[in-house]
């Protein structure tokens, strides 16, 4: 793949973060993505936390699998360790990396092809483990790579590009994480970019498995078989030289609503989704009740928004396995290889 590097130019009046950093510093490549795909928003959003954070980025470590979703840690944090492994992968990379260097921020970037179907088990474990890191799982129902098809979090009824009907039911990826014990659920919109921010903040200083659902839409899927101006319809009616796209730019999609309101967020295609923020007096602290919560705002065709549950108490991945908090790499020799005799006493632990 290639990255497009941006112009290195800055204006001399950009704000700077406690670390002397503008904005800029935090940015990566220029997005390769479609215009006006969520995803870039979730981008500008991780952006502008970490910068908010005066995050050293040279301290945090950004990871992927597979998929439109697994191009976005390119495009932040570009002086950033950053590893893009296969797909589904990626909870069992950051947790191996965390034993390693447990002193970095985690960032881990997916989409809900890539968690919720050939990552599955991963991303259960992760959260089992509640490795502390920040995970984001861009949602956006499709398999945008691949031109579209139905992924897991797709809900019963809705219609692909091509005019079919899913009949599956949805794996819903909050009720996912709080059925498997997360300590920290939030889900937002990537058009609603004063709530993400801070939610992505709270995440990240988490300690713990830090879980943020984000439904970000996918622009390029949303014209429907029947469509005289639809991809497939050009293509039955034109001699091609080239099997080509083209994606034309639109608007970001944006929504702003207060604590306990609801807001109804249309799409070009003319469909939309209702989406309501946590009232002020609501508890995230009660797991069974955000549970009760999340389910009956589905009941009504909502989909709640905010952080839904967090647990401070829970002891994170380091601390269950009684791991040092120093990187391998820092370790002294004697401290890696303790000898023979100490290995015989941890064994015989085991017996």
């Amino acid at each position: 793949m290639t990255h497009i590097a941006k112009p290195p130019v800055r204006h001399p009046e950009l704000p700077t973060n406690a670390l002397g950093l503008t904005r800029r510093d935090y940015e990566g490549a220029m997005s390769t993505l479609c215009a006006g795909c969520g995803h870039d928003s979730v981008t500008a959003a991780v952006i502008q936390a970490a910068w908010h954070m005066d995050l050293e980025p040279y301290r945090v470590a950004k990871l992927s699998g597979i998929g439109c979703s697994s191009k976005t840690p390119t495009y932040f944090l570009g002086q950033a360790h950053g590893f893009n492994s296969v797909h589904g992968r990626m909870p069992a990379i950051a947790t191996g990396a965390q034993a390693a260097a447990p002193d970095l921020t985690y960032i881990g970037v997916s989409g809900d092809g890539d968690s919720l179907s050939i990552g599955l088990g991963q991303l259960c474990h992760a959260i089992r483990r509640n490795v502390n890191m920040l995970y984001i799982l861009e949602n956006n129902g499709v398999y945008g790579l691949t031109k579209g098809q139905f992924s897991a979090s797709a809900d019963r009824g809705s219609r692909a590009k091509r005019g079919q009907v899913n009949l599956q039911s949805p794996i819903d990826p909050v009720l996912l994480a709080l059925g498997l014990g997360a300590t920290f659920v939030a889900r937002g919109f990537s058009g609603d970019k004063a709530q993400l921010v801070p939610m992505l903040e709270a995440a990240i200083r988490h300690r713990g498995f830090g879980f943020v659902d984000v439904v970000s839409p996918c622009v390029a899927f949303n014209d429907h078989e029947g469509s005289t101006k639809s991809y497939r319809y050009t293509r039955d009616h034109m001699a091609q030289a080239v099997e080509t796209d083209l994606v034309l730019p639109m608007a970001e999609i944006t929504a702003s609503y207060d604590p306990g309101a609801a807001r109804e967020v249309r799409f070009p295609d003319g469909s939309a989704v209702r989406f309501r923020k946590v009232p002020e007096e609501y508890d995230p602290t009660d797991r069974d009740g955000v549970e009760r919560y999340v389910r009956a705002r589905q009941a009504e065709g909502e989909i709640p928004t905010g952080i839904l549950y967090v647990n401070e108490d829970a002891p994170d991945h380091v601390d269950t396995l009684h791991m040092v908090d120093n990187r391998m790499v820092d370790l002294p020799f004697e401290a890696l290889c303790p000898g023979s005799d100490r290995l015989q006493e941890v064994m015989a632990g085991f017996r």
